[in-house]
């Protein structure tokens, strides 16, 4: 019941794409009821409209289980669902496969290995050393519109606040524990749409071509320095990422342009005062501004939740890791809003490529490094 690499494989067997239901839950209540969880799952949000642009994915499921009561609450969040497999693997992305001491399959790494960790940790945590909860979702690698938003939506109905949360994102990046994440940078996307008046090229008086004025509040945008980083985040950056004019006559002046940004920023900025920031630029030039912004950015900073991820780390694996807010959003994002956290995981070289895997001796070192980190949590918050 408690081998990760047995946990491990029923839940990478489970074909979960987002948005995930059904099997791969079905697999985790069945791990989780004979520790005593009690396991409340239920679905969010609905199938998007053909032709929906709005990024939104549904139907989804959620999982919110907890053993044990009083002052002291340890939470552990992380997600079931996995990236498309894509063509290439060596073999079957769904069909787990031990070999030369890694265990293959889409989610061995992000994020399956580190649930399975997690739950088989649990197995030397006692039952009354205070209140412990899972918070999973099977919407975080895609819109993340009805996942772990939904589930605290569920958690404050309910009036559920943990102390603290660890989130299993794979952090480790050359060897297992070197770098534990306190906080992410937030990302807005933006698409800007210039419209012109399409005409014939001989004849430019009759017609209004829109690139020279994208170009112009691309230019313009390109100069902007966002900020030169802090203590703890790296400098925000703000990078073009598409151009669409879709003109096939080399004839015709064009009577639309547009361009799409997507900004990374760090804790001197907001999400809304980027978009108002590119939208002036835009306006000035005749352009229009669309945004969504997936994620502000959080910081946890050091202090008694790292101390007790650090400790752990150092204590199973003898390395002392870095504190880092380098890389993409997680759903850390969310939970920011309710307590401490941080991300800690496994090796995050394989993860969303072909032939995923995890080292099995990493994977039972972090069976280790969870059950440290909860129990000490727990006996922080009873001292």
């Amino acid at each position: 019941m408690t081998d990760p690499i047995a946990l491990a494989r029923r839940l990478i067997a489970c074909e979960s794409v987002t948005p995930a239901t059904g099997a791969v839950f079905d697999a985790l209540e069945a791990m989780l009821a004979p520790l005593g969880f009690e396991v409340k799952r239920f679905i969010a949000g609905e199938a998007p409209d053909p032709g929906s642009s709005d990024g939104a994915s549904g139907p989804v499921e959620n999982l919110y289980a907890t053993r044990g009561s009083g002052a002291r609450h340890f939470a552990f969040a992380g997600h079931l669902d996995v990236v498309p497999p894509g063509k290439g693997w060596t073999g079957n992305a769904f069909a787990p496969e031990e070999r030369g001491g890694l265990l293959y399959g889409r989610g061995a790494v992000d994020m399956k290995g580190a649930i399975a960790a997690f739950v088989a940790a649990l197995d030397g945590v006692p039952e009354d050393a205070g209140q412990i909860s899972l918070i999973v979702t099977g919407d975080e690698e895609g819109a993340a519109i009805h996942g772990t938003r939904a589930l605290m939506d569920y958690m404050a109905e309910n009036a559920i606040v943990p102390d603290l949360c660890l989130v299993g994102e794979p952090t480790s990046v050359e060897r297992l524990g070197d770098m534990v994440k306190i906080g992410r940078r937030g990302s807005v996307n933006m698409w800007i749409t210039v419209r012109g008046t399409q005409g014939h090229v001989a004849y430019p008086r009759n017609a209004d071509n829109p690139i020279p004025k994208l170009v112009a509040i691309l230019s313009e945008l390109d100069k902007v320095t966002l900020d030169r980083g802090t203590e703890w985040f790296q400098p925000s950056n703000l990078e073009v990422t598409d151009l669409e004019v879709g003109n096939p006559a080399h004839n015709v002046i064009p009577g639309e342009a547009g361009a799409r940004l997507s900004i990374r920023f760090n804790d001197r900025h907001s999400g809304d005062g980027l978009v108002a920031m590119v939208r002036s630029v835009a306006e000035q030039h005749g352009g229009e501004v669309e945004a969504i912004v997936s994620g502000e950015p959080f910081l946890t900073p050091p202090g008694e939740l790292s101390a007790i991820v650090a400790g752990a780390i150092a204590e199973v694996t003898g390395i002392e890791p870095e504190l880092s807010t380098t890389g993409g959003t997680s759903d850390a994002r969310f939970l920011s809003a309710l307590c401490p956290v941080v991300e800690f995981g496994l090796r995050n070289a394989t993860m969303h490529k072909l032939d995923e895997a995890v080292e099995i001796a990493d994977l039972a070192a972090l069976v280790e490094i969870y059950r440290t980190v909860v129990v000490k949590a727990l006996e922080a918050y009873g001292s």
